[in-house]
């Protein structure tokens, strides 16, 4: 059992934003948590790690790009298996736990690694956890909330774990400017932040079952569902899209060349983009719930397409940077939660956490290819040639994936537990 807000009725000409977090689960809050803690740890590190691969260890672009893939999307080769074995045993609270654990151990593995192959060994283990660890906790928060507000719950996390992910890089910078060139207290302060948020999933967290009263799914039935016709299309438009999204780490490392800040105010970068979507994540949970999923997450590629644009400009000043980052910041609200909560109801909820896995996964082997280019064209022919390539291949795809996607999640009635949406028995 866990305590919820979320049957409470709505009065009368009560905002629905206002509401937003009472009419969530308690264990979506907790999931929320566990999230901001964890960002607090992994932020750290990622906010330094562009710069201190390229600046101290001296990765070249297409070193760095292919790590920055490996980042992006090594976490692909476990999530499938993350959300099936969550599945299988409708208990996925231990399987996250695994994974969050694997990633806490990951940041003390920092500090002896040395060069490209033992950094590239510990990312992967990180990425591994996050991988094992996304699906079944993205299925606890759908298991926990009511079909019509998944949009809502999901913004809700997804504020919570962007808060960590904005007081990470905020740590960092002040241990940076504290003692300059200090890599090894951030990694140990991050561990800490990772341990206590495992702490918090395994002593707070409620074991939920996914599917309550459904028969287990087996392999050939999950299979089934990820290849089945309610996945298809917007599996495709996310992979589609996801080849054309670059690594957070090579805008920001192309807007210190271009405004030539110091390496300390780096992780102020990535500070920017989770304060933006920090403030949009509820917002566009409530529009997605609204208007359509497959709405907002086509816009929010349609943010990122502006931010392509603005960063590959002649040097704007501050305005500019800060323009960049709200683009970045809407892009991410209006599609990391939104696309858990559009796949969470196109699949039977015995399925659901290989649902969801299969759309990370997709997302996450576009993204890597699209890192492994992005370096390779950097490389090739300097930074802004390669980004404004990128960006007029987005501007081809969004309206491409906005077809794909269009009446992908008309309302349906609430699905009940072992039934697709609409109330279909699985």
């Amino acid at each position: 059992m866990y305590v919820t807000l979320r049957d409470r009725p709505d009065d009368a000409g009560t905002s629905r934003a206002r509401l937003a977090v009472r009419r969530v689960s308690a264990t979506v809050v907790l999931l929320g948590t566990v999230s901001l803690l964890t960002d607090v740890s992994s932020e750290m590190v990622a906010s330094v790690l562009p710069l201190y691969l390229t600046a101290v260890v001296g990765l070249s672009p297409i070193a760095y790009g292919f790590l920055d893939g490996v980042y992006q999307g090594v976490s692909a080769l476990v999530r499938i298996a993350g959300g099936y074995v969550g599945d299988r045993g409708q208990r996925p609270k231990w399987v996250a736990v695994t994974g969050y654990a694997a990633s806490a151990l990951s940041r003390l593995a920092m500090l002896p690694a040395a060069g490209f192959a033992a950094i590239t060994a510990v990312v992967t283990v990180d990425r591994l956890g996050k991988g094992l660890r996304t699906a079944p906790r993205d299925a606890l928060i759908a298991a926990a909330s009511q079909p019509d507000v998944l949009g809502r719950a999901f913004g809700v996390h997804r504020a919570l774990d962007t808060l960590g992910a904005a007081i990470g890089p905020l740590v960092a910078f002040a241990l940076l400017a504290a003692v300059p060139g200090s890599y090894g207290s951030i990694f140990v302060v991050s561990f800490a932040f990772a341990v206590a948020g495992v702490a918090v999933l395994v002593l707070l967290v409620p074991d939920l079952p996914t599917a309550a009263g459904a028969a287990r799914a087996t392999l050939r039935e999950v299979f089934s569902e990820i290849a089945g016709r309610g996945l298809r299309r917007p599996l495709l438009a996310a992979a589609l899209l996801g080849l054309l999204t670059i690594g957070d780490g090579f805008l920001y490392l192309l807007l210190q060349e271009r405004d030539d800040f110091t390496a300390r105010y780096f992780p102020l970068l990535y500070v920017g983009t989770n304060v933006a979507y920090l403030a949009l994540a509820v917002p566009l949970g409530l529009l997605a719930d609204r208007v359509g999923r497959g709405r907002v997450l086509v816009a929010g590629h349609l943010a990122l397409l502006g931010a392509y644009l603005l960063a590959a400009l002649p040097s704007s000043g501050v305005g500019g940077t800060l323009a960049v980052l709200l683009l970045l910041g809407t892009f991410y609200a209006a599609t990391d939660g939104v696309l858990a909560a559009l796949v969470s109801r196109l699949v039977a909820a015995r399925a659901r956490g290989s649902g969801i896995a299969a759309a990370q996964t997709t997302v996450a082997l576009a993204r890597f290819a699209a890192s492994v280019l992005f370096g390779l064209f950097w490389s090739i022919q300097g930074p802004r040639p390669a980004l404004l390539l990128f960006a007029a291949l987005l501007a081809v795809a969004v309206p491409i994936a906005a077809w794909l996607l269009r009446g992908i999640d008309r309302p349906t009635p609430a699905t009940l537990p072992g039934t697709r949406p609409g109330g279909v028995p699985a």
